[in-house]
């Protein structure tokens, strides 16, 4: 099954935004419109097509637009400097770019064909070459999308029709758990509010699984908690996704006082302290679920299941669930491997073939342990973990123990260069007011934590460094500790 297929099983509404709403014919409509320019425009089965667009339903169109060409669709991030988008669309070669009006100056430069699109309507520009020498790739592959770059320089991940079916259906699998019954009347499928991005994996994921779902989607052209707050009682949203820092962003704003009928929230991304899941649940009356993924492995993994959510849901604030059905996961000197129908094939893109096992498993680079119970917990990077005079300091588990302190709204950990010890544990942090001092949160870890673990240092800062998808960048607070 190709992805395209999945506009077949829409409700009749199939995106909403905060200002209007698009059927499943006409968003079908404007996807087979741009197939056609594009086919029009030479574009042939596995070449790539940029887009750079907006949080808006063109973009859904576009995306399944140039699956109907038979392409490879990348997405690109409008807020990426030129010398980042440079950089992209010379590792892509792509035979076109998607992007709005507004947007396609940026192009220029390029001298390749742009199509721009507006009110679902699509135009080519005039001019333009394909290169000489586009990338290529074979029919499965769907979509290419770079890694988020917080250890290396970002690659780009082919992610295929086949693993990304494959991985949501699984998920959907675990998510809805044993049929009902078949006299109890079922309820008509909600909206997915994706509050990301879909110049990212992420937020294309969420709507591709709320397609597979048979559900329809509601978008965020940026996100706010107000408005957040809007959706939910719009759309009577009962579950939806949100990354940490949104989640902390709803947390902590004075105009969110309610959520209902809210009663999931299934934290993606990057992971969630316990603390924040419990501050969520006690003032909003929330569950808050981790799940895991990697954009290498085509989706989530790791998740829960309704019946894990309501045995377990309380106790285990912070786990990020238990393997999805068929999927393997393992830890090896504290490093998360996971093995999926796709990594035991091999059917991997060569540049990521150094992280993979001659057995199919998949070096993740997370460090992470399994309770008693197979719910598996993570503690961070792996380039993450300090070292500090030959005893390992995972910085989670210090995260967790200073976001629990009063007035602390967020915490990160770093190794930082130490002459004797070869590394120590810096703590950046985010404070919700100035009372908190450096030497209170210092004698806190000490009463919570073994000593080697306290961190030598508390460096108040306003914000934390996040990419994106909302993971913390600690390469930048590692520079400031150095400045």
């Amino acid at each position: 099954m190709n992805l395209t297929e999945l506009l077949d099983g829409l409700p009749d509404i199939a995106v909403h935004t905060l200002e209007q709403e698009l059927s499943r014919a006409e968003l079908a409509d404007a996807a087979d419109s741009l197939g056609a320019v594009l086919a029009s425009a030479g574009v042939r089965t596995g070449q790539v097509v940029a887009a750079m667009l907006p949080n808006e339903a063109t973009t859904v169109a576009a995306l399944f637009g140039t699956w109907r060409a038979g392409a490879v669709y990348t997405p690109l991030n409008p807020r990426a400097a030129d010398s980042e988008l440079i950089d992209q669309l010379s590792t892509l070669r792509p035979v076109a770019v998607l992007t709005t009006r507004a947007l396609a100056h940026r192009f220029t430069s390029f001298g390749l064909p742009v199509i721009t699109g507006a009110a679902m309507q699509w135009s080519t520009s005039d001019g333009g070459q394909q290169p000489a020498d586009p990338r290529h790739y074979d029919p499965d592959v769907a979509l290419l999308q770079f890694t988020s770059g917080t250890t290396g320089a970002p690659k780009p991940v082919p992610l295929r029709h086949s693993t990304v079916l494959d991985l949501i259906d699984r998920l959907l699998s675990k998510l809805r758990g044993a049929p009902s019954a078949p006299d109890k009347p079922k309820r008509p499928p909600m909206p997915n509010l994706v509050p990301l991005s879909l110049s990212l994996w992420a937020g294309i994921y969420q709507v591709l699984f709320a397609f597979r779902a048979g559900s329809g989607v509601v978008l965020m052209d940026r996100f706010a908690p107000a408005d957040f707050a809007t959706l939910v009682r719009r759309h009577q949203l009962r579950s939806t996704v949100l990354p940490p820092a949104a989640l902390t962003m709803v947390l902590h704003d004075e105009t969110v006082t309610d959520l209902a009928p809210l009663k999931i929230v299934r934290s993606i991304t990057a992971p969630l302290s316990p603390v924040q899941a419990g501050r969520f649940r006690d003032k909003f009356g929330v569950l808050v679920l981790n799940s895991y993924g990697q954009t290498e492995l085509g989706g989530e993994v790791v998740g829960w299941s309704a019946a894990d959510a309501r045995e377990w849901g309380e106790t285990k604030l912070g786990s990020v669930g238990r393997p999805l059905p068929g999927i393997d996961v393992t830890i090896a000197d504290h490093e998360v491997l996971v093995r999926t129908p796709t990594t035991a094939a091999r059917k991997i893109d060569p540049a990521f073939l150094d992280r993979l096992t001659e057995e199919g498993w998949f070096r993740t680079g997370d460090l992470g342990w399994f309770d008693a119970d197979g719910f598996l917990w993570l503690d961070g990077r792996v380039s993450d973990m300090i070292n500090r005079g030959g005893l390992k300091v995972f910085p989670g588990t210090v995260e967790d123990v200073l976001v629990a302190a009063a007035g602390v709204r967020e915490a990160a950990v770093v190794g930082i260069p130490d002459d004797r010890l070869g590394e120590v544990p810096w703590a950046f942090v985010v404070r919700l007011s100035d009372g908190v001092r450096e030497d209170d949160l210092i004698a806190w870890c000490r009463e919570r934590l073994t000593p080697y673990r306290v961190p030598v240092r508390v460096v108040f800062v306003d914000q934390l460094p996040r990419n994106e998808v909302g993971k913390v960048v600690k390469r930048e607070l590692a520079a400031l500790a150095d400045a």
